[in-house]
């Protein structure tokens, strides 16, 4: 067992990072944190709490006041949860509540696997391994909607696009902590690359960094 390593998995909606995130930690043993989920859990609640409304105080006592349990609320995959967790995350004192609790979760002994969208860039700069997952915007509107026609959604893929496109927009433009690709990560476009190829070049990647890891250790 290592003990500790951290993979920083980022991108865009529907790319497949929590997928490949998912497997990358089945593969090597390590906790995984789906980062998303925080923030669905702080919009939903601030959604609640606000009739409806989004009020940035509101959210931050939410943030504040996140529970484990939280995070099993099964509303937090539907797509009002989705846009809510766009609208949080560009709030400041959200993020700033949240980001302790990521890095805890990052260092735990035996390693650790954290996907968002600001992982590698502000959560752990130091991650010893780092990935951008993206594909085209028509690719992931297909993948989004037929996920949520699976749960019953009854949502155009024309309205999914427009939403992706509107979350991309807010992800990247906003002020505090961006979407963006760090300047060490391994490009994963699954535009193309099956999901299971990808996963496969993650972990012969992460594979390739413990060996040296391990290497150093025994010079």
């Amino acid at each position: 067992m290592v003990d500790r390593f951290t993979v920083a998995i980022d991108g865009p909606a529907a790319s497949g990072k929590g997928t490949i995130a998912r497997g990358v930690a089945a593969r090597f043993g390590f906790a995984h944190l789906d980062t998303g989920l925080l923030y669905r859990a702080v919009g939903l609640k601030a959604l609640r709490a606000g009739g409806g409304v989004i009020d940035a105080q509101t959210a931050t006592e939410c943030a504040r006041a996140l529970r484990a349990e939280d995070l099993d609320d099964p509303e937090l995959r539907g797509a009002e949860a989705a846009e809510a967790a766009s609208m949080v995350a560009a709030i400041p004192s959200v993020r700033a509540a949240l980001v302790e609790m990521q890095r805890r979760f990052a260092r735990r002994p035996g390693g650790a696997v954290l996907d968002g969208r600001d992982i590698g860039t502000v959560i752990c700069p130091e991650a010893e391994v780092k990935f951008f997952v993206t594909a085209d915007l028509a690719t992931r509107a297909r993948r989004r909607h037929a996920e949520l026609a699976r749960s019953g959604a009854t949502v155009s893929e024309a309205e999914v696009m427009a939403d992706l496109k509107r979350r991309d927009e807010r992800d990247r433009g906003r002020a505090d902590a961006p979407m963006a690709r760090a300047a060490d990560a391994v490009l994963l476009d699954t535009t193309e690359l099956s999901i299971d190829a990808a996963v496969t070049q993650a972990v012969a990647v992460i594979e390739e960094r413990l060996q040296g890891r391990i290497g150093q250790g025994r010079a």
